[in-house]
């Protein structure tokens, strides 16, 4: 049986992001794309690399609006 000739893309994650940050990062914005929005890169990939590239190539960054503030530890602490 034939091995079929395929190509595969790995992206090499930035050392700014924690492995768990690149994935959340990369998983959402691949959400993003499959909803029809733009991609940033050139190439013919799926989402999820297209994704991947994307945020390994510092067009796609997290945004630290949305990050709650730490829970309070003490009652003086209001």
């Amino acid at each position: 049986m034939a091995i079929p000739d395929r190509r595969y893309t790995v992206v090499n994650r930035p050392r700014t992001y924690n492995s768990y940050e690149f994935v959340v990062v990369a998983s959402l914005r691949a959400k993003q794309l499959l909803a029809g929005c733009v991609p940033h890169v050139e190439g013919e990939h799926n989402a999820a690399t297209t994704a991947q590239m994307e945020v390994a190539g510092g067009r796609i960054a997290r945004s630290g609006d949305d990050v709650p503030p730490p829970p309070r530890q003490c009652e003086w602490q209001l």
